[in-house]
């Protein structure tokens, strides 16, 4: 799915969004900046493999600590390490920087284990990447996650070991 389409079955779907173009971020302190400019809970995104090479990605609130161990515990998957960017482009279809938990569509649903933190629950919107590191969009949580789920993918909301972060 491309980002144009993405916006486009939002749209359909009524999922309000709001979109700020920016240079491009590599990593959650680049995009500092970007959390003033766009109300919203920002994310960190993990994409992750175990030892039985099942792929996951993890969305956690941009300003927690990872904690692979606990998370692999937490969700039963053995021992966590991080994804090889040539295994992220295949079955994401984004590169390191542009991880967003809306790259899922890029496959049919199943081969990516998406987990979120329980903490967005709680948040207004979430703030993530449209298959690109140059803009942000801001999404009520709770309909993107069923608008995922209405693709299809399996999403998991989980207390995931670490502690609560505000969430705006």
């Amino acid at each position: 799915m491309t980002e144009d389409e993405i916006y486009a079955q939002f749209e359909a779907a009524g999922i309000a969004m709001e979109k700020i173009e920016h240079p491009p971020v590599f990593t959650v302190e680049e995009s500092a900046g970007i959390h003033a400019a766009l109300p919203a809970a920002h994310t960190k995104n993990l994409f992750l493999k175990d030892k039985q090479k099942r792929f996951w990605l993890i969305v956690l609130p941009h300003d927690r600590r990872a904690d692979l161990k606990a998370f692999a515990e937490t969700l039963g998957a053995g021992k966590f390490s991080f994804g090889k960017p040539d295994e992220m482009e295949q079955l994401l279809g984004v590169t390191p920087g542009a991880v967003t938990p809306l790259a899922v569509t890029h496959e049919p649903p199943g081969p990516v284990s998406l987990v979120f933190d329980e903490s967005f629950r709680h948040a207004e919107r979430i703030a993530v990447h449209p298959l690109r590191n140059s803009a942000t969009i801001a999404v009520p949580f709770a309909p993107m996650v069923a608008w995922l789920e209405g693709l299809g993918h399996d999403v998991r909301v989980v207390a995931l070991p670490g502690g609560a972060s505000a969430a705006p």
